[in-house]
């Protein structure tokens, strides 16, 4: 009886169909999601104007706007002194100067520093006693910079050597005087194992085409690379700096900078290598605090933008898919707990037929998906890099399976840490990962 009032519900009542909409929204946002950044890549591409991807020029020395290159560094011995050395030798900019935040290091970080100032004098340093975090770092650092602007520039990070000429042309040429910030393409630089390579897959797709398309429409975006963006001081001091609680300090201050009207901007022509994670584990852990932080930033704007939907119009598009993005994470989570309950329960009672219908019906589903994430991939592959990494599609299938699991997983796991933040339970310290040495890749 139960069964029949159940399946009446949602054939029959308004309720039952807005519930089946809701479902199909669901079940299809991960290919919807997949057409859309496609076509808004391609919209940047071909239909935006404004952007300045390769109109740069080399500013002369007597022109060129003071920059600081600030490195928040907790425990970097291994890496601190190669990528300092590579700043002052090899970048083609006269007019800056790296100020490293020594966070409470409790290695050989601060003896290295002090030998390195020796040989370089526009090489500052400041101690901090006790590790508080990145953004606690960065918030202490940003008074002291003499620059006005600012490049967040991670220990482990190498920008290549025109970065800082093309970053200034960004502001300098912009059309809009609002720019806050302009944040650079990532490149992976420690390709040698399976998981490098599927990363390397994974950054083209969300740089190359999430971010070209969040650029094509109001010019909006989730987050800056917290590796290397270029901030405007000014506009760094208008939001208060950095959330200090926060687990992603790049993608908070984003979202501050667009709450107040400010204009940030991708350059894809600006290439930066970073390492990431060589591991499982520690790949799990970046992406848990990635989670978070995204989950921590919508909950610090949900008022916000139910409260003034006018107000935040140009804007809503991205909060829209933060919103989409964590109700599919949990939808996930729970309809995969639900299909396994289910095929092993029918297993037991040897409906074979149901568990055959389920696995058909879901092999469409994954198709659809698997087609929209290569479409994706091969735009993003073709479109980043004068298409370098477009060898690496073969990894594609391990993105699209892996991501698509531990994105929404990870959502899930840090919703209620990310709720403790907002409640003011949150904390901004940090532990450095694993470092190679350059040297070594």
């Amino acid at each position: 009886m139960y069964n029949i009032f159940i399946d009446h519900l949602f054939e029959s009542t308004t309720l039952g169909t807005i519930l089946n909409i809701c479902l199909l929204i669901l079940c299809l946002y991960p290919i919807t999601g997949s057409f859309l950044w496609f076509f808004g890549a391609m919209s940047y591409r071909f239909i935006k104007t404004d952007k300045e991807d390769d109109a740069w020029t080399t500013i002369p020395p007597s022109k060129q706007p003071m920059i600081t290159i600030m490195i928040p560094a907790h425990n970097e011995e291994v890496m601190i002194e190669e990528t300092i050395t590579y700043l002052f030798e090899n970048l083609n900019y006269s007019n800056y100067e790296i100020l490293v935040m020594n966070d409470g290091s409790t290695d050989k970080t601060e003896e290295i520093i002090q030998r390195l100032q020796e040989k370089y004098p526009r090489l500052r340093t400041i101690n901090i006693i006790k590790n508080k975090g990145k953004a606690h770092a960065f918030n202490i650092g940003m008074h002291f910079a003499k620059g006005e602007y600012i490049l967040s520039n991670d220990a482990d990070t190498i920008p290549e050597p025109d970065a800082l000429m093309k970053y200034m042309n960004f502001f300098i040429h912009a059309q809009d005087m609002n720019t806050s910030a302009v944040t650079a393409n990532m490149d992976v630089q420690n390709r040698s194992s399976l998981l490098g390579k599927s990363q390397t897959v994974e950054f083209s797709s969300i740089v190359g085409v999430i971010k070209r398309s969040q650029s094509s429409i109001n010019d909006s975006m989730y987050a800056y690379s917290g590796a290397n963006t270029l901030y405007k001081k000014d506009f760094l001091i208008d939001v208060g700096g950095f959330r200090q609680n926060r687990a992603t300090e790049d993608i908070s201050i984003a979202w501050d900078h667009q709450t107040i009207g400010a204009v940030p901007r991708f350059a894809p022509n600006i290439v930066f290598h970073m390492n990431v994670p060589e591991t499982i584990h520690d790949l799990y852990k970046q992406r848990k605090r990635w989670a978070q932080g995204g989950t921590e930033v919508w909950l610090t704007n949900l008022k916000k933008f139910i409260l003034h939907p006018i107000k935040r119009r140009y804007q809503m598009s991205m909060f829209l898919d933060s919103t989409l993005s964590i109700i599919w994470s949990f939808f996930f989570v729970i309809t995969s707990f639900a299909f396994i309950f289910l095929m092993i329960w029918f297993a037991i009672h040897g409906n074979y037929e149901r568990i055959y219908h389920a696995f058909s019906i879901s092999f469409i589903f994954v198709s659809f998906e698997i087609v929209a994430g290569l479409l994706q991939l091969i735009t993003a592959l073709l479109l980043d890099h004068h298409a370098a990494k477009l060898k690496y599609v073969l990894f594609a299938p391990l993105y699209i399976l892996f991501y698509w699991m531990v994105n929404p997983i990870t959502v899930v796991m840090t919703f209620i840490p990310a709720m403790k933040t907002i409640l003011g339970f949150g904390s901004g310290t940090w532990v450095s990962p694993k470092r190679k040495s350059l040297q070594n890749k």
